[in-house]
């Protein structure tokens, strides 16, 4: 049994009521619930959430909410994998066969079912705790600057100043839309990024992660480009 968990609390601060802010015409987790049910990978789709607001929202696209997360898990600081292993535990209690659980966040726009499908063949073959979507950095970490003293330049890496940029190892970051992984290493809260996983990579144009106000806007222009480019 393949099971979606899309995470979406309430109580957002930077961007207030992020999970079903309106995004081109409609609740922004609507998306990800759409990208789930048209993917046909899941047994079922899973809202986890604490407010009533949200719960109805995703009953009204397609999800279910068979329980309401606790405030313990809720606030700004809970992680990722206790979440989703609550989720499991949960469902659980009335399914006893879940195999693989696919946490899919409630603000990714620009998730894909293929992706989705791709990522799971991915883990099944390599024989993966997990495996999720990430794409390259627009430019090289290893040239990467910072400030020291808040005014003094300063390289991370300054023995690379003098090497070609074709020459330094690409470097990947997590796109922030899903992760598949077992259900044991969720149980086990085995860490999502580590040798036992796998990754599919995605062009940086249908990669933006929100958290701010600007990253909205960002990915506003962004979904109009690629909805009009057909890509």
């Amino acid at each position: 049994m393949k099971i979606a968990v899309i995470p979406a609390r309430g109580g957002s601060k930077r961007i207030p009521k992020k999970n079903i802010k309106e995004f081109f015409g409609k609740p922004i987790i609507a998306y990800s619930i759409e990208t789930a049910l048209n993917s046909q990978m899941f047994d079922k789709v899973v809202v986890s959430t604490d407010d009533e607001e949200i719960a109805k929202t995703a009953l009204s696209y397609g999800a279910t909410v068979p329980f309401m997360r606790p405030k313990s898990l809720s606030d700004d600081f809970t992680p990722t994998i206790p979440v989703i292993a609550h989720a499991i535990s949960e469902l659980e209690k009335s399914y006893s066969d879940i195999k693989e659980v696919c946490c899919i966040y409630a603000t990714a726009p620009f998730t894909r079912s293929e992706d989705i499908k791709k990522a799971y063949e991915k883990l099944i073959e390599l024989k993966k705790d997990y495996s999720f979507a990430a794409t390259s950095f627009a430019y090289p970490i290893q040239r990467a600057l910072h400030l020291e003293n808040e005014t003094d330049v300063a390289m991370f890496y300054p023995e690379h100043f003098n090497t070609r940029s074709q020459d330094l190892k690409v470097a990947y970051h997590d796109a922030g839309q899903f992760y598949w992984g077992t259900k044991e290493a969720w149980l086990k809260g085995v860490p999502i990024f580590s040798k036992n996983s796998t990754f599919i990579k995605l062009p940086r144009y249908l990669v933006q992660d929100i958290d701010t106000l600007e990253d909205w806007k960002r990915a506003e222009l962004m979904y109009q480009i690629v909805q009009k480019s057909n890509v």
